[in-house]
């Protein structure tokens, strides 16, 4: 078999995943633009709000989640911008248009769903399996090209010479001008580079090869941080860490102990519910706030707290215990000190 007629039927046995792929990022643009609107931040639904659920476990990207979730509107611009590469990325790679381009944008989109949101999935590693599908999806598709069912083909048909073209081949379809011992090797190598990111992006998020699985999304888990008790007010700063990411937690009982484990300042699930938000101060665009029956802290949100009332200011100096309960039964807490 010619190399011209390996190149044919590679790029022709691989028009299902075009399709497939392309049409997973294209309908994410379809979603947030045509059949709802969640790229706007006034609205439920808020792409932004998704994306600053990546957060707390994100690899190696977390410092520009971050940042971009600190600035909404550099996350708005963001949230724009990747939404259109997700739908041009899609919709060429369906048509078979620059077909080795846009399978670098594949591989380069699942990276992202991968480091950042490969630990969530509440029932069958949803993102993990999403993200390294699209990875190897991608490279397979920069190594076959299209070919019968493309534009890229149509291309080469109507100008014969783009087929001759080294920066056509690389961009679009065709044979790679390379020789077969070093195709092999980039197939290898490729191959081997990506099962490693899988193997260790699995055991990262999930436990998946050794010691005890685990799935980051199944229960909440809450962090309190830098608790103290400054004359009549009681500061901490609570930010959540893993949980469902499709609804906060409800926390329902805050309590105060002292060292005999009396409780000296308690909130019930009313007096949350109706917490001055002046008293909450958000990080992130995903934020805490009262709710109808308890206090809800979304996934990925981090907020400073600060509760005044008289009978904080009356306590001894001395160590204390905040204490928090959310609906599931789940509870943390940390130590505070009063000066």
């Amino acid at each position: 078999m010619t190399q011209e007629n390996q190149n044919y039927y590679a790029g022709l046995f691989s028009l299902s995943l075009r399709l497939v792929v392309g049409w997973t990022y294209f309908s994410a643009f379809w979603r947030r633009t045509i059949l709802t609107d969640k790229l706007n931040p006034e609205l439920p639904g808020y792409i932004g709000e998704k994306f600053n659920h990546f957060l707390p476990n994100a690899i190696g990207i977390k410092p520009i989640i971050q940042h971009l979730v600190e600035n909404p509107d550099s996350l708005w611009v963001a949230m724009i911008g990747f939404t259109i590469i997700e739908g041009i990325v899609g919709l060429f790679i369906m048509f078979g248009l620059f077909t080795r381009l846009m399978s670098i944008g594949v591989f380069m989109l699942a990276m992202g769903i991968l480091l950042g949101s490969g630990w969530i999935g509440t029932t069958c590693l949803d993102e993990w399996q999403i993200g390294v599908l699209g990875i190897s999806t991608g490279f397979v598709l920069f190594m076959t090209g299209s070919s019968q069912y493309s534009i890229d083909h149509l291309l080469i048909k109507r100008f014969p010479k783009l087929s001759r073209k080294k920066w056509f081949n690389i961009l679009g379809s065709g044979h790679l001008q390379i020789s077969k011992s070093m195709l092999s090797k980039i197939v290898l190598y490729g191959s081997i580079l990506i099962f490693g990111l899988t193997l260790y992006t699995n055991q990262v998020f999930h436990g998946g090869l050794w010691g005890t699985l685990h799935n980051k999304s199944v229960k909440p888990k809450i962090e309190i941080n830098n608790a103290h008790i400054k004359g009549n007010t009681l500061n901490f700063e609570l930010y959540r860490t893993e949980g469902v990411d499709v609804y906060g937690a409800w926390i329902i009982n805050l309590k105060l102990k002292d060292t005999s484990n009396k409780t000296r300042f308690k909130l019930t699930a009313e007096d949350l519910a109706s917490l001055d938000k002046s008293r909450i101060e958000n990080f992130y665009i995903a934020k805490i706030k009262p709710g109808q029956h308890s206090l809800i802290v979304p996934l990925g949100a981090k907020a400073n707290l600060s509760l005044v009332n008289e009978n904080i200011a009356q306590l001894a100096t001395g160590q204390y215990q905040l204490e928090i309960t959310d609906i599931s039964g789940a509870s943390w807490s940390v130590k505070v000190l009063k000066k």
